[in-house]
């Protein structure tokens, strides 16, 4: 259906596989961890500089919503999905993600959102890698608090092609939710913000042109495809290894993944100016 030479057939595979492990250590949908390849394997189809980086972005998000189901199965099975969080912040997750996808992504660059967004990563890594205690009196905010929560976190992760652990989980772990928990709930919450934005880039790229064969939107479907068949595989095995290591190391594992998104924020922003 799609031609695919095998280099880059098993390349993708195995950012796949890589995609996967990360996913379920740490909750996170590795979307923004994908890009960078993506725009790689895109360029080598000749696709148009100017939409390679939010077909990427599109395709990326496109495949946490394959692996961020096996990646909870998984932490649910070890009963640590706080479904509770689940249902006070997927409204307002599903209502930013439509607004970012569907209709800011396809206008917006976004350049000093993306400078506000990297310094925001690099302290929320910072308060993790120091392992700061946040007030034991905080909580999770009421209903209206965990609505705008969720919508803040669709909406950034609509306009970044991130599954939103890299926002939820120092949110939830500045609020004392275990960072075991933190990370398993946040497996779950990549559902909605994933679907919800795979839809809105299929409405926003419908029209576009230049798109590589097989696209639906902004969406590559061979690319989403051979990344979710091998992501699946390997999330449980990021899930099991999440449960062994010390809740120290494994904050300190985030930490480092979110320093190097910061980076790589930073990076992207300032080559496209």
């Amino acid at each position: 259906m799609f031609s695919i030479d095998p280099i880059t057939l098993l390349e993708l595979c195995f950012l796949g596989l890589s995609i996967g492990f990360i996913a379920g250590l740490l909750g996170i949908g590795g979307g923004m961890l994908m890009v960078p390849f993506i725009m790689y394997f895109l360029g080598q189809l000749g696709t148009p500089p100017n939409i390679t980086l939010k077909i990427a972005i599109a395709t990326a998000m496109s495949t946490i919503v394959f692996t961020s189901i096996a990646s909870v199965k998984a932490h649910h099975k070890k009963q640590a999905v706080r479904w509770d969080l689940v249902k006070g912040l997927a409204p307002g997750i599903v209502l930013g993600s439509l607004i970012s996808s569907a209709g800011v992504f396809s206008i917006f660059k976004g350049t000093t959102l993306a400078y506000f967004f990297a310094v925001f990563v690099f302290f929320s890594a910072t308060q993790l890698f120091i392992n700061k205690k946040p007030k034991p009196s905080r909580q999770m905010p009421e209903t209206p608090g965990m609505v705008l929560a969720g919508s803040t976190i669709g909406f950034m992760s609509g306009l970044v092609g991130a599954g939103g652990g890299f926002i939820s989980v120092p949110f939830m772990v500045w609020c004392n939710v275990n960072i075991r928990n933190a990370v398993a709930t946040s497996a779950a919450l990549g559902f909605p913000i994933a679907l919800a934005n795979a839809f809105g880039y299929v409405a926003s790229g419908w029209s576009i042109e230049g798109r590589p064969m097989g696209s639906i939107g902004f969406i590559w479907i061979p690319g989403m495809v051979l990344i979710a068949m091998c992501s699946v595989l390997t999330a449980p095995l990021g899930v099991k290894v999440a449960h062994t290591l010390p809740i120290k190391q494994l904050s300190r594992i985030f930490a480092v993944v979110l320093y190097g998104l910061s980076i790589y924020m930073f990076y992207q922003t300032i080559s496209q100016n």
